[in-house]
């Protein structure tokens, strides 16, 4: 059986750096997802049931969370869960085995920060340098918008870091104001 799943839990085992035969990595970890109610006459949560899967990430992914996880963070992942039936001679029992294809800390618990490698592909087949643009660089929105050459100084103050810039100090408003776009309305 392989489904999609979608987990959240802490990693309780070290990560270990393996490879498959044609030379990828592979990150392998357990993680444990506990479910908790609220027991109404003690007055507290409590832990009700503990699922534990065995997950693969592969490739950069998997390069990528041997260098940001460790044993004891909270993740939220997703990824193919297989049910692997195995026996022994003493015992016999079912495996649930996750292969990721999307991981992450789980932000309720705690900050994190992100880290792109610098190593980008270039997103263009012309090899002048002024042509390979970073394939995660921020569009320009007013060229796109047919705004003229994309300078949106004059409409909107503020740098250009994505979609949201803070409010100039004379709007009276401490609500954010969307930039880039001329109908933009505040979140």
């Amino acid at each position: 059986m392989s489904d999609t799943i979608t987990i959240v839990g802490n990693i309780v085992s070290d990560l270990e750096e393996r490879t498959t035969r044609g030379g990828d990595a592979v990150a392998a970890f357990r993680v444990a997802s506990g479910e908790r109610k609220y027991d109404r006459d003690r007055g507290e949560w409590i832990d009700v049931h503990t699922n534990f899967y065995s997950v693969s990430v592969f490739g950069e992914l998997g390069r990528h969370a041997l260098a940001s996880l460790r044993k004891g963070q909270r993740v939220l992942l997703t990824g193919r869960l297989r049910l692997r039936e195995w026996e022994t001679d003493a015992k016999r029992g079912v495996s649930a085995d996750i292969t990721a294809s999307a991981i992450g800390h789980d932000l309720r618990w705690g900050v994190t920060s992100f880290d792109r490698p610098r190593t980008a592909a270039p997103t263009t087949s012309d090899p002048s340098p002024e042509r390979q643009e970073d394939a995660w660089a921020v569009p320009d929105i007013g060229a796109a918008e047919g705004l003229g050459d994309g300078d949106l100084s004059a409409s909107a103050p503020g740098p250009i870091d994505g979609a949201i810039a803070d409010a100039p100090s004379e709007t009276p408003t401490a609500e954010p104001a969307l930039v880039g776009h001329a109908d933009a309305q505040p979140f």
